[in-house]
């Protein structure tokens, strides 16, 4: 058989089994009794054989067709594994996500369920790859070949997409996520695109607020210490404060903690939010490219004289901390707190005491939490925490029934909210050099069965509130409340307010009084509640 001819059997394999997501998605609401239905789905394979014929043939010769098609199969397997069980999407965020995963991560990913899968999935088509003997032909005819075969797949899937352009044009207008389900291709095609991007980041980051600088005091005052808490997978709909059917949150509502319950995520996943977050771009004008290639609100309070601190307990700052100071987390310090690669996000209160006392100045320390990351739900908590039962204690959240999952989630929650009640016990213990204050928001929400979605990363036109509403909450000592003339009714107000990680940026410059033209009083949460003078 020549190379061509395996290309389009893996690629009618590839069509029938692994876009079986993408097949079912198109077709849905169309009725199989009508012949239109037929004859779309009909040019819908065609043209998903050619399309994969094209790829394939694009990168492959004699010599390298079995290694690029296994890799392809294989990389297709792994893939609809997550787009079956948890209702993924290859897009460019999601594969910058996978690309960024540490082996922790992929560690807890890595079940028997998935080997289960991509052998099932793969198997067949891996047999035919190794199996098929190849014809060997003159370095002209071979070439000949190829370019009727290519010139053969471009042709069919033009003239299936013409065939059927009115709906198909449709479809992919009003449902453009839709592209991201056609496998191998999404994956393949999401992959040039992040790394394409990291090749044309600029080396320097464009700089922002370069006229920032702390506002003198009136009046005599002590520097200010400030952790803001980076929260991972927490969702709105489960935080206690939120009015939640549980209490999750207890901790929390003991200190009067300032609770602002409407409030939108810039992502659905961390790659995206966190720059998304610390940018003064945000989602409001949102440009990706910009947002990674722009320097940071954290680099922003440095510039304007502020000590800035970063502590990470996940994946690391995503370009948000670049250049600052990173304060590792040391597994060997913290007894009982860690196996696996992971620790339990009280590590990230150890060894702050050495931080603070080499300070005299205005700090600010970003703690980055594990949190909930899913979906081993049940490793992010201490068996103390276990109030919830019975709990998920897997990984294959498809092995356990909903409200197991959701325990074991809650029991999670439970557990930050103690994790920042003993964040705001640190700060009270600072208070006679400090005027003090926590800031705690989630990256994002998180899916736990609803609609049959799990864990996060929908692209963000079609994601559902659990993975796009979450909380936050702001801690303010009776010292930061008076040196900044803030009146503590006024923000409670704002608590109910529409909100989004938009708001991050400018409400904290305001909270430190840093004077900047990058600063907006609009987006400013605290700004009307301030007095002045």
């Amino acid at each position: 058989m020549a190379s061509e001819g395996l290309v389009l059997w893996v690629s009618v394999y590839v069509a029938l089994v692994y876009n079986s997501a993408f097949l079912r998605a198109s077709t849905a609401g169309r009725s199989w009794s009508a012949l239109d239905t037929w004859v779309f789905a009909g040019a819908l394979v065609v043209a998903l054989v050619a399309l994969h014929g094209l790829i394939f043939s694009a990168a492959v010769a004699r010599w390298s067709v079995r290694p690029l098609l296994t890799a392809s199969v294989l990389v297709a397997a792994f893939a609809t594994f997550y787009m079956q069980r948890y209702g993924v999407y290859y897009d460019p965020s999601m594969l910058r996500n996978v690309l960024r995963t540490d082996t922790a991560e992929a560690s807890e990913l890595i079940t028997w369920s998935l080997i289960a899968h991509v052998s099932l999935y793969s198997a067949v088509p891996l047999w035919a790859i190794w199996r098929i003997r190849l014809t060997k032909n003159s370095f002209w005819r071979a070439t000949l070949r190829r370019l009727v075969f290519v010139a053969a797949c471009a042709a069919a899937v033009v003239a299936t997409v013409l065939l059927i352009f009115q709906d198909f044009s449709a479809l992919m207008r009003n449902q453009k996520e839709l592209r991201y389900l056609i496998t191998p291709a999404n994956v393949i095609y999401s992959t040039a695109r992040v790394l394409s991007a990291d090749v044309e980041k600029p080396k320097v980051r464009r700089p922002v607020g370069m006229d920032a600088r702390l506002a003198a005091p009136m009046s005599p005052q002590k520097p200010k210490l400030v952790f803001i808490v980076v929260g991972e997978t927490v969702r709105a709909g489960n935080w206690g404060l939120n009015g939640y059917e549980r209490q999750t949150s207890p901790n929390l509502q003991a200190l009067n903690a300032v609770n602002f319950d409407n409030v939108t995520a810039c992502g659905t996943d961390t790659e995206t939010s966190l720059p998304c977050m610390f940018s003064a771009i945000g989602r409001r004008d949102y440009d990706e490219a910009r947002i990674r290639s722009s320097e940071s609100l954290l680099h922003v309070l440095s510039r304007a004289g502020v000590s800035v601190h970063w502590k990470d307990n996940q994946s690391g700052c995503k370009g948000v901390c670049d250049g600052l100071n990173e304060i590792p987390v040391e597994p060997s310090a913290a007894a009982g707190m860690c196996s696996e690669g992971r620790c339990l996000d009280e590590v990230l209160l150890q060894g702050l005491e050495s931080v603070v006392d080499a300070s005299d100045t205005t700090t600010v320390v970003v703690l980055h939490m594990l949190g909930n990351h899913g979906p081993a739900y049940f490793k992010r908590y201490p068996p103390s925490f276990r109030r919830f039962e019975p709990t998920c204690d897997t990984g294959e959240l498809r092995k356990c029934d909903r409200q197991s999952i959701v325990n074991a989630y809650d029991n999670a929650i439970l557990y930050t909210d103690h994790v920042l009640s003993q964040a705001v016990a640190f700060l009270k213990h600072q208070e006679s050099r400090f005027d003090t204050a926590m800031l705690y928001v989630s990256d994002h929400g998180e899916s736990l069965g609803e609609k049959g979605l799990f864990l996060h990363g929908l692209p963000r036109a079609i994601a559902p509130e659990e993975q796009t509403k979450v909380p936050m909450v702001w801690w303010l000592s009776e010292g930061f409340m008076k040196s900044r003339m803030i009146n503590s009714d006024c923000l409670k107000e704002k608590s109910s307010d529409a909100l989004s990680h938009d708001n991050l940026f400018h409400s904290v410059l305001g909270l430190l009084d840093v004077s900047t033209q990058a600063y907006e009083q609009e987006l400013d949460i605290s700004a009307a509640c301030r007095r002045i003078g």
